[in-house]
């Protein structure tokens, strides 16, 4: 870490924003404070396999842990070979092992901060379906993150995030063929 910045922000999202306008390398990734790497290799195998691919974004396999004892996994999130329709029932990547090119945040936008509990669904949204950026799926658990994020906290909470999810879509312009609630 080469610089901190502590200063009043518009929610999560803003502050993610202010995060990459600040990022220095030429790939971007959001790891919240909670969310953590599974090994040390992590950052030397994103950037082998995006070099091997030529691929614009990367993403991977997700643990959901425990909040205080982290080796007891709650949930595996596989995330799968990407196709562009599995958008079409609710899939995304894991936002936390969401690696992106920096220059895609020039061309395409940051974080809508207008969305509360899915901004990062429609971030991906807008890169890989709408336009069709290159990615790569590297197939291994790369984060561990603490069950309590702000979508899942609660029913409630997950019900607006699947609100807003169908909102990412008509703010893009797009319509889901099929759409379900996914928890």
């Amino acid at each position: 870490v080469s610089r901190i910045i502590s200063e009043p922000d518009r929610g999560l999202y803003d502050a993610m924003n202010k995060g990459i306008k600040n990022a220095s390398g030429d790939v971007v990734v959001v790891l919240n404070s909670d969310d953590f790497y599974t090994h040390a290799q992590v950052i030397s195998k994103v950037a082998a396999r995006m070099a091997e691919t030529g691929a614009d974004t990367l993403y991977a396999d997700l643990q959901y842990v425990d909040a205080v004892r982290t080796n007891r996994v709650v949930r595996f999130w596989k995330a799968g070979k990407f196709r562009p329709d599995n958008f079409q029932i609710g899939w995304m990547p894991p936002h936390p092992t969401f690696f992106v090119k920096r220059a895609l945040y020039d061309r395409y936008g940051l974080y809508n901060i207008t969305l509360r509990y899915s901004a990062d669904y429609e971030l991906m949204l807008r890169f890989l379906f709408k336009n069709r950026v290159s990615t790569c799926y590297l197939p291994e658990t790369i984060v561990r993150m603490r069950v309590g994020g702000a979508s899942n906290a609660s029913l409630r909470n997950r019900l607006r995030a699947n609100r807003e999810d169908r909102l990412a879509w008509e703010m893009n312009g797009l319509r889901p063929r099929f759409y379900t609630l996914y928890m």
